[in-house]
C-alpha cells in the first residue's frame, strides 16, 4: 500500500522530510478495524512528531491522527462496526498513522461518519473535536444544555487561539450545547471574522492587552479559559481576569508559569491531552468514540459545520510537506485537509 513516511528529523524544506513509500497492508485482530483512508487532516502534532519524536536509524514512521475512511475488515473482539461502514477517527499516537492508504484503529476510538459532509469536511472534525469537548466538559466542567436550547448560563468563556482548529471546533460545541458565553481571541480581519461566524460572541485581539478589552465588554469577571496557544504570554492576565474558583484549559507546552499565582483565587490548571485515554489504554477509552458519535449527531442536526480551510489535493509526500510547513508558520485558519492517493 502506499504511504507517506518521515525516516528522520528533518526540516520540511527538505524534500527528504516525508517520502513516499510501499508498506504491506496491515490485518486486523482483536479490537482493531481495518480502515481504507480516504481522506485526511493535518494537525501540529504531526510535524511535532516529525521533529521531536523521530523513528529510530533506519525505520519509518507514519504520521497522521485525523481521518475519514471506510471500515474494509474487523478483528474478532469488533462489535460496533462492520466492513462498508464509513467512519471518521482520530486514532492513537503510538500506532501508525493515517497517511496510508490502509490503517489499524481501535474501534474503541471511532465514530460514525457525519452523513451531511464530504468526506474532507468530516476529516477536519476528530482530533479537533474531542480536543474540545474534553476541555470543554471533562476540564473545564461547563454544564450541557439541551441542544439548540440557547438559554444563557453565567459562564463566560475566553477562547484564546479561537480560529484554529481545535477554537473552531470548541466554539461551536460550546455554542450549540451550553448557554456560555463566548469572547474570542483573533489579530486578523479573516480569523475575527471566521470566528464570529462560527458563533463566538465576542472578538478580542490577543496582539493587544487582554484585561482592558475583556473589562469593556462589562460581562463581569471570566469564569473559565481556554488556552490553545501562547499560554506563556497571557498566563498572568488569565490569573487577573478570571474570577475565585475560575478554571484554566490549555493545550500548549508553557515553560514559564507561576502557578503560585492561582492559588488567592483558588484557580485550577487542566493540561488536555486527547491522546492520553488512547496512550494508556484507559479503562474508559471507548469515550472517545462516544465522543465522536455525538459530535457526529450535532453536524447532521445542523449545529456544527465542518473546520475545513483548505484542501492541498492528494495525499502524498509533496502535498504533506506543504501542509506541514504551513501549520508551522501558524498563520492557518481552519484545517488543512487531503484526499485520495
Amino acid at each position: 500500500m502506499k504511504a507517506v513516511a518521515c525516516t528522520k528529523s528533518l526540516a520540511i524544506t527538505n524534500p527528504e522530510s516525508l517520502v513516499d513509500i510501499e508498506l504491506p497492508q496491515p490485518v486486523a485482530t482483536g479490537h482493531d478495524l481495518l480502515i481504507k483512508v480516504q481522506a485526511i487532516a493535518v494537525n501540529p502534532v504531526d510535524y511535532k512528531m516529525r521533529l521531536y519524536y523521530p523513528p529510530a536509524e533506519g525505520e519509518h514512521a507514519v504520521l497522521g491522527w485525523d481521518a475519514v475512511g471506510v471500515v474494509q475488515a474487523a478483528g474478532d473482539a469488533v462489535n460496533q462496526f462492520k466492513p462498508g461502514d464509513s467512519v471518521f477517527y482520530a486514532g492513537d499516537l503510538t500506532r501508525s498513522g493515517c497517511n496510508a492508504e490502509y490503517q489499524l484503529v481501535d474501534q474503541r476510538l471511532v465514530g460514525r461518519k457525519p452523513k451531511n459532509l464530504s468526506n474532507t469536511e468530516a476529516a477536519a472534525l476528530p482530533l479537533t473535536a474531542i480536543t474540545a469537548w474534553e476541555v470543554l466538559f471533562e476540564h473545564l466542567a461547563i454544564k450541557q444544555q439541551i441542544t439548540g436550547s440557547n438559554e444563557k448560563s453565567k459562564e463566560v468563556i475566553l477562547v484564546v487561539g479561537a480560529a484554529g482548529g481545535v477554537g473552531s471546533i470548541l466554539i461551536q460545541i460550546a455554542k450549540a450545547i451550553t448557554g456560555a458565553t463566548l469572547i474570542a481571541t483573533a489579530s486578523r480581519q479573516s480569523s475575527s471574522a471566521w470566528v464570529k461566524k462560527l458563533g463566538a460572541d465576542y472578538v478580542v485581539d490577543h496582539s493587544k492587552p487582554l484585561p482592558a478589552q475583556i473589562e469593556a465588554l462589562n460581562l463581569g469577571p471570566l469564569t473559565h479559559v481556554a488556552s490553545l496557544n501562547s499560554t506563556d504570554s497571557y498566563f498572568d492576565s488569565y490569573v487577573e481576569m478570571l474570577a475565585p474558583f475560575g478554571k484554566i484549559a490549555l493545550t500548549d507546552d508553557p515553560k514559564n508559569i507561576d502557578i503560585g499565582k492561582m492559588k488567592l483565587k483558588s484557580l485550577s490548571l487542566h493540561f488536555e491531552c486527547m491522546s492520553a485515554r488512547a496512550m494508556f489504554q484507559a479503562a474508559d477509552m471507548s469515550e472517545q468514540s462516544r465522543i465522536l458519535n455525538r459530535v457526529s449527531e450535532l453536524t447532521d442536526l445542523g449545529f456544527i459545520q465542518t473546520t475545513a480551510g483548505k484542501n492541498l489535493g492528494t495525499i502524498n509526500a509533496a502535498n504533506l510537506r506543504a501542509a506541514h510547513q504551513e501549520l508551522e508558520q501558524g498563520q492557518s485558519i481552519g484545517k488543512i485537509v487531503l484526499e485520495g492517493f
